[in-house]
Formats: C-alpha cells, structure tokens, sequence
C-alpha cells in the first residue's frame, strides 16, 4: 500500500473536502482515518489538508507545478474506490 502513495515529484499540495458527519462522507473519513498516517510518512514534505464542512460534498484536490490542479467527487464511491482515485491523482502529473 506505501507505493500507492509515493506521490510524483510535480505533486505540491492535496486538499480533502468533506462534511465531519454527513453519511456521503462516510467513506471518505474512513478513507483517511485509515490512509492518511501512510501519505503523510511517505510524503513528508507535501502538504495534505483535509477540510471539513456541514454539508460538503466529499471531494480531492492535487495541486501540481505551475498552478495546475486535478480534482474528483468521491460521494457514492467505497473505500476502495476512493482509494484508486487518489492513487490516480497524486500518481498522475498535470
């Protein structure tokens, strides 16, 4: 699992939205309750923000060189998928 989160050297910044209670972020904090330590250990020097909002759609953002930023819904995806999301994401470069 750390190689999935080996993030690519464009990668500056990935931001977490989410609501702290709703039931369409439910997976979503699993999710990082569950993978976050890892990222974070493997990617010391990347900032991951995680912000949490009443009534927020659950959703990520990567932020890569020279401004560019990639995002992806995670409501109505399980754990699992919302992993393969964020593999995708800090794997790809803009």
């Amino acid at each position: 699992m750390s190689s999935k989160y080996a993030f690519t050297k464009t990668l500056k910044e990935v931001r977490f939205l989410f609501c702290q209670t709703g039931e369409h972020s439910a997976a979503t904090r699993s999710f990082l309750t569950r993978a976050y330590p890892i990222m974070k250990k493997n990617n010391p020097s990347i900032p991951i923000m995680l912000r949490e909002a009443a009534g927020t759609q659950p959703k990520v953002y990567a932020r890569y060189e020279f401004g560019q930023e990639k995002s992806q819904i995670l409501e109505g995806l399980s754990d699992k998928q919302i992993e393969e999301a964020v593999t995708a994401l800090v794997k790809d470069s803009a």
